[in-house]
């Protein structure tokens, strides 16, 4: 997808006739009355803790649709909190604004959110390897002698983390987790999660993209325990490009590291104003973005 193609970056969501209930570094939420609210993806990325000063085009538009394809497609599995993705069957104060919700927002029952981040591995990358190095475990599961960075693990491990307003969200054992849920509950996360991540990797792999690790969000409607949020996504997963995969290095990725890069790269104090990324920068994290969406969901992007 050419730059010319591109729309212009939403970076900021104005809806005065709604309340604004949470902001997000990524997400606008807006209440629409007591059990709906509307979630706005917008096209802002963050990294190291930080939004920077520049969008990727159509990133919000991916993390949407691309969540509206998961939520159909695990729903024999799970159920979840998507009301509807088309903006023609929103409330009727809200068509006004369609330009600037269509593809990129979701109407969605109101949850009461599981406060854990419930994280699954099927390669140990990122902190999970940081943390292997040191213990030869990750999150209190003791793991296989010699692994290698990027390597799959012999089975899916479940690996929480508290949830947290900002900073790095903190990994914490299934024991620790079932003081703060509750044996039942989180028994059930755990299960949940697993057979998730076993599906949509399965059907990953099939296109060509290694799902190396994913976290999910949980919530409670009318309907019971929901998947919500955002699922699957390239802003909550790990996907690797099956036909570059190379165990014992750092992989290539369809998400933000090519912006984490460059930042490296200029040699950033990761300390704030957090500076603005070249338009090359820009449009090559969204090109990632977009490829990543086309082969999972098999569809064109609704631009």
């Amino acid at each position: 997808m050419t730059s010319e193609l591109l729309d212009p970056v939403l970076l900021q969501t104005d809806f005065p006739e709604l309340e604004l209930w949470a902001s997000g570094k990524v997400r606008d939420i807006y209440r629409v009355d007591n059990d709906r609210l509307i979630f706005v993806a917008t096209d802002r990325i963050s990294a190291f803790d930080y939004v920077l000063a520049t969008g990727i085009p159509h990133k919000g538009k991916v993390l949407t649709q691309l969540s509206v394809f998961w939520f159909e497609f695990l729903s024999d599995i799970v159920d979840n909190h998507m009301i509807t993705a088309k903006v023609e069957d929103y409330p009727a104060n809200l068509q006004q604004h369609t330009a600037e919700l269509r593809g990129r927002s979701m109407l969605v029952m109101r949850a009461d959110m599981v406060p854990i981040e419930c994280v699954v591995r099927g390669y140990i990358s990122g902190s999970a390897w940081k943390e292997y190095r040191e213990t030869g475990s990750v999150c209190g599961i003791k793991l296989p002698a010699g692994l290698k960075e990027s390597e799959q693990l012999p089975e899916p491990i479940f690996t929480p983390a508290t949830k947290a307003p900002s900073g790095h969200d903190e990994n914490i054992s299934f024991a620790e987790m079932v003081k703060r849920t509750g044996p039942e509950l989180g028994s059930e996360l755990r299960d949940l999660s697993l057979k998730v991540y076993r599906k949509a990797a399965t059907y990953a792999a099939d296109r060509g993209i290694i799902i190396a690790d994913t976290k999910f969000e949980f919530g409670r409607t009318a309907k019971g325990l929901v998947l919500a949020d955002e699922v699957l996504t390239p802003d909550s997963s790990r996907f690797w490009p099956a036909d570059h995969y190379r165990p014992g290095q750092a992989q290539e990725s369809f998400d933000k590291q090519y912006v984490r890069d460059y930042l490296e790269q200029i040699r950033w104090n990761k300390q704030p104003p957090a500076p603005a990324l070249p338009p090359e920068v820009a449009q090559g994290t969204s090109d990632k973005y977009v490829e990543a969406y086309r082969r999972l969901s098999g569809r064109e992007l609704q631009v």
